[in-house]
């Protein structure tokens, strides 16, 4: 017992009462979910409001969220470093040909970019600025530009490296190593999906196609693209052979990257540096600052017992592996409607763990199920993030490219739920590779 004075229910009603009238009132996420705790923290006297600074502070005084600021910088340096457009090309050599020639090529270099960025948003950005306006001078709509775009760039959170994995990793101490295996699979699973749908849009609606490129071609775009496709290696390879940790392997892909875009490709110069530092800076702020604010938000369910008042009546079902893990996804898909994935991962996946524990869920499984759903709310109203960025750069209205984006995520959530009912989908290369990273 906690000798809290007030109830678990009393206590979630008004943390998430307050944060969801906060949320109503316009509030910035991060922001909103620090001002919830406020009130509880003035009601209870074993608490005071200096908790929030301190919770806060204890969540940033962790080595593996070194590891955001330099995957964010990595992506940034090799952004402004010529990278992107070597592997462009090679993404036109590759799938030039397909229907919908320069939508094919969006999804592929989301996949190549993936490997590299972890963060959906700065994928958003940067591929909003090069595809969206360049699909509709070649007759695409521009509600179908805008929406896979958005689409595609969520494969930078299920695709190694990603944040999410990192955060998901720190705060429920599951492998790194494992999740960035994990994620392998499913990632090219929806990126295929997504390249299908595509396929379809392009054959309904008459989108060009490019030329075949000739095998000379793609040995020679291969050839080039080869220094930034090992950046992904580096990364994974590393971390799971136990080379370095997660954060140091994001360090050496940082150093790696800044020789590949001042040595190698020669395209960077001290403007292009400052540009991505002060990108950088800012995207992992507004990533941290969330982490802050939900780290006590989350401190404050613990401590009330929110989450074991919650479970009493959730296990009272009796649900089955397949069922359980329908659940959880229904639970991240819904939350992430509404939260950005990071305080979604430190509010929920505590709360949700025991249930995967009762049915003998691998923990890697179960992080999966919480991540590739998370994924989905970054284009999902009323927050859908990637798609507000995308439709902001393209200056169109939310709602003017939601159906569409709606239908993209059909096929993707037919992949979900091979990930959910099919465990080997997701532990297969963690099993092959790194068994001792599992349980």
């Amino acid at each position: 017992m906690t000798g809290a004075v007030l109830s678990p229910g009393i206590a979630a009603l008004i943390l998430f009462g307050s944060f969801f009238l906060l949320m109503f009132l316009r509030v910035p996420v991060a922001f909103a979910l620090g001002l919830a705790c406020l009130p509880l923290l003035a009601i209870e006297p074993r608490l005071d409001t200096m908790s929030l600074m301190q919770e806060t502070f204890n969540a940033y005084n962790s080595f593996i969220l070194l590891a955001v600021p330099f995957f964010l910088l990595t992506a940034n340096l090799m952004n402004v470093g010529g990278t992107t457009d070597r592997l462009m090309t090679l993404s036109r050599t590759m799938v030039g040909h397909f229907p919908g020639s320069l939508a094919q090529i969006n999804v592929v270099l989301s996949i190549f970019f993936a490997g590299i960025s972890g963060s959906s948003t700065a994928d958003a950005a940067s591929q909003s600025k090069i595809f969206i306006e360049a699909q509709t001078r070649e007759g695409y709509d521009l509600s179908f530009s805008v929406a896979i775009t958005a689409v595609s760039a969520v494969l930078a959170v299920i695709i190694p490296p990603s944040i999410l994995m990192i955060v998901w990793g720190g705060i429920l101490t599951v492998s790194i190593g494992a999740l960035f295996l994990a994620g392998i699979i499913p990632g090219l699973l929806i990126g295929l999906a997504q390249m299908a749908t595509v396929h379809v849009y392009a054959k309904a609606r008459g989108y060009p196609t490019y030329p075949k490129s000739t095998w000379r071609e793609l040995l020679c775009a291969t050839w080039v693209a080869i220094p930034a496709l090992m950046t992904p290696g580096i990364i994974i390879g590393g971390k799971i052979f136990g080379w370095f940790t997660a954060t140091e392997s994001a360090c050496i892909a940082v150093l790696y990257a800044a020789v590949l875009s001042l040595i190698v490709y020669r395209e960077m110069n001290m403007k292009g540096l400052y540009d991505a530092l002060l990108d950088t800076g800012k995207l992992a702020g507004i990533a941290l600052f969330c982490v802050g604010t939900a780290s006590c938000f989350g401190w404050l369910l613990a401590y009330y017992k929110i989450p074991e008042a919650i479970l009493t009546g959730v296990s009272a079902w009796g649900m089955g592996f397949a069922t359980t893990g329908f659940f959880v996804a229904f639970v991240f898909l819904v939350v992430g409607c509404f939260l950005d994935a990071i305080p979604a991962i430190i509010i929920c996946a505590p709360i949700l763990e025991p249930l995967s524990k009762a049915v003998s869920m691998d923990p890697v499984h179960f992080a999966m199920i919480g991540i590739v759903s998370l994924a989905f709310g970054l284009v999902t109203p009323p927050y859908g993030l990637c798609l507000m960025i995308a439709c902001s750069i393209a200056g169109i209205r939310i709602r003017d490219a939601i159906k569409d984006t709606m239908l993209m995520l059909i096929p993707m959530l037919l992949v979900l739920a091979l990930v959910i009912i099919w465990p080997t989908v997701s532990l297969f290369l963690p099993n092959l590779i790194s068994p001792e990273f599992l349980r």
